[in-house]
């Protein structure tokens, strides 16, 4: 303990002594090593994220980047649609399970068709979210028709 005081007394008067720098010993007393403590904003380089919200803003650049590969936007469409069709089972499997608030349960599912197909043909441009939105909507629609045909036999 005695030990570790002594090295922080030296650390602390030695950092009294030269502004923004503090000395480390070593167990050789004849080296020092000077360490230099800066800010953080001036041991980053320009231009580098610092902050949250600049990490947050990298998300848009890295996800474009990250799904240039076709194969990848093939993957993330399958997945999109097989979540519609699971979307789809869990929905019709709780409401007709309860048998209460089926018709509330139906237009809201219509409803989401719907928004979902104005706002993918109501674009200029198809980007890559907009289409996993119509995959899953595709995948949903999917779902309730497998699961219509199966209370129909």
């Amino acid at each position: 303990m005695a030990c570790c005081s002594s090295f922080l007394s030296g650390a602390l008067t030695s950092q009294c002594n030269y502004r923004n720098t503090l000395l480390l010993r070593h167990s050789q007393p004849h080296r020092h090593r000077r360490l230099v403590i800066r800010a953080a904003e001036t041991s980053q380089p320009p231009g580098s994220p610092r902050r949250l919200v600049d990490l947050i803003r990298l998300i848009p650049d890295l996800s474009r980047n990250y799904f240039k590969s076709r194969p990848r936007r093939a993957l993330f469409g399958g997945i999109s649609l097989l979540g519609g069709f699971y979307v789809a089972q869990t929905i019709s499997l709780s409401f007709g399970a309860l048998g209460v608030n089926d018709v509330i349960a139906a237009v809201l599912c219509v409803l989401l068709t719907e928004y979902a197909t104005k706002f993918y043909y109501s674009r200029p441009k198809v980007t890559f979210p907009v289409a996993l939105l119509n995959n899953f909507k595709m995948g949903f629609t999917y779902g309730l028709f497998i699961d219509a045909f199966k209370l129909a036999s």
